[in-house]
């Protein structure tokens, strides 16, 4: 397999988002965070939460009652009314679409299901090359996507001026759940395949990544006013790994959406990469919004790394530096409200060295969170 097959070279050919897009018609434009990931500083600083619709909410735990995780996701009004909760709840700056990185796995036909306190499971691990040939043969046709493209469009239609984030899970987290055939620790069996046949690997990366891919994609001409690129397991990987083995796949599914441009604008619509335990990876996922062809790229940083530092270490680029997102630690949203308080007050002026900051979790909100805590973190975060 040549590099050109592993990691095709962006297009730069542009193409011009819906003529009914919230960025084309205005309604989003002026948003907080549209401006804020645009490398502006709005008068609010905006706060949206990882995870924020989820089992933190009573409203939610009872429309999902009876209803297992994945179909939740592809039944459009329940998935809409997920992601709408939050904003009714908290009133944050922007809804992230109710959904799961396994999707777009589980409509190409792979035998996927989240269990409860395990997470994705797969059907078996896949593991050799007869098995990922196997499994690369599917495809994600754009009439599987279209119970994303319906939930999209009527979470959009309630949304009004509140920004809908569109999301995917990154190729190298997907393939690492397939090849491991379950969560893991380490990660050893995908981290083992990437080294022991680099050409399966390749295929498979490639593979995840048009799948992520065309998700992304549906979710913009939906109506998605920005994305963000879930790296979770990238934190294990040394820099050279990852930039020799999944950076290029990575590069390759935010291309899905780079290409799409507002009319008379100089720009795309926003993109923020995200990665869990990438602190010495920062500038290598701002590379891959670069490489991508992202012209206005952001990087979320998990609560490991302070805000100042992070940004310290996005500046050195010769586009300049990039706005930030995050990072509250979400172990302190059970902590003594002064201890919270004074923590998110620090995260925000860490933040303000960047060219822009979108408040944040770095992480996900934990299941147990008094959902009161969060939307005090909202008001002290728009008060400041």
């Amino acid at each position: 397999m040549t590099s050109t097959t592993i990691a095709p070279e962006p297009s730069r050919e542009t193409h011009p988002l819906p003529a009914g897009h919230p960025l084309v018609d205005g309604r989003t434009t002026r948003s907080p965070l549209v401006r804020a990931l645009r490398g502006e500083r709005p008068d609010v600083t905006p706060v949206w939460f990882m995870r924020q619709a989820g089992r933190s909410l009573p409203e939610y735990r009872e429309v999902r009652q009876g209803v297992g995780m994945l179909d939740s996701c592809l039944r459009p009004p329940l998935a809409a009314e997920i992601t709408l909760q939050p904003v009714r709840r908290h009133h944050v700056d922007a809804a992230v679409f109710f959904s799961d990185i396994v999707v777009p796995l589980r409509l190409a036909g792979v035998d996927v299901d989240i269990k409860p306190g395990v997470g994705p499971v797969m059907d078996q691990p896949y593991r050799t090359a007869e098995d990922v040939a196997r499994l690369t043969s599917r495809t994600l046709d754009d009439g599987a996507l279209a119970p994303i493209a319906e939930a999209v469009r009527l979470t959009v239609a309630e949304l009004g001026d509140v920004p809908l984030l569109g999301f995917g899970g990154a190729p190298f987290t997907l393939a690492a759940y397939l090849v491991e055939g379950r969560p893991s620790r380490d990660h050893l069996a995908a981290r083992t395949l990437m080294h022991a046949d680099p050409e399966t690997w390749a295929r498979l990366t490639a593979w995840t990544a048009e799948l992520t891919g065309r998700f992304l994609r549906t979710q913009v001409l939906a109506g998605a006013s920005a994305v963000q690129l879930f790296d979770s397991w990238a934190g294990s990987l040394s820099l050279a790994d990852y930039t020799a083995h999944v950076a290029p796949s990575s590069t390759a599914a935010l291309a899905h959406v780079a290409d799409l441009r507002l009319p008379g604008d100089d720009g795309g619509l926003p993109a923020i990469h995200f990665g869990t335990g990438t602190g010495h990876l920062l500038p290598a996922l701002r590379d891959v919004l670069d490489a991508a062809g992202v012209t206005h790229p952001a990087v979320g940083v998990d609560y490991r790394t302070p805000l100042d530092e992070a940004a310290a270490l996005l500046a050195d680029h010769p586009r300049g530096a990039v706005p930030v997102q995050g990072n509250i630690d979400p172990a302190l949203l059970g902590a003594p409200w002064p201890v919270l308080e004074a923590h998110v007050r620090d995260v925000v002026a860490r933040g303000a060295g960047a060219p822009g900051h979108v408040v944040n979790l770095g992480h996900g909100v934990p299941p147990d969170t008094d959902p009161t805590v969060l939307t005090r973190v909202v008001e002290l975060v728009h008060a400041l």
